[in-house]
């Protein structure tokens, strides 16, 4: 019982990590400090798509559902939980190359806005 709420668990700040890696550049813009933590997050979240690397967490979810004496699965935390909503068909490597893409372009925008605030503020 208790794997079993942990993996679920797991799976919950699996998605907030996801989102943090997403949208942690505008939260940034509210409380410097996090750039901290969020650059290494959004570098990870990139790697993780654009080199088709296997996120820790999802080999621990998986690990703590067998261990709750339920199966794994294969493929990663997207594909498991989050593809099948919003796409039915399977993860190529160019779509996730595009979702990497994303993902950099969506920071790179937040954090160049944040570099010109933080530039015209040391300028006045």
């Amino acid at each position: 019982m208790l794997y079993r709420i942990a993996a679920d668990g797991l799976v919950l700040f699996h998605l907030l990590f996801i989102l943090f890696v997403l949208f942690g550049g505008l939260l940034v813009l509210k409380w410097r400090s996090l750039i901290w933590a969020h650059l290494p997050a959004a570098a990870w979240g990139v790697m993780v798509e654009v080199v088709h690397l296997t996120c820790p967490l999802t080999q621990w979810e998986n690990l703590m559902r067998q261990a709750a004496g339920q199966t794994g699965y294969g493929g990663g935390f997207i594909e498991h939980y989050v593809w099948p909503v919003i796409y039915p068909a399977g993860l190529t490597p160019a779509i996730q190359l595009a979702l990497g893409s994303v993902v950099l372009a969506i920071n790179v925008l937040i954090y160049l806005r944040l570099f010109r605030r933080w530039k015209v503020r040391r300028a006045a």
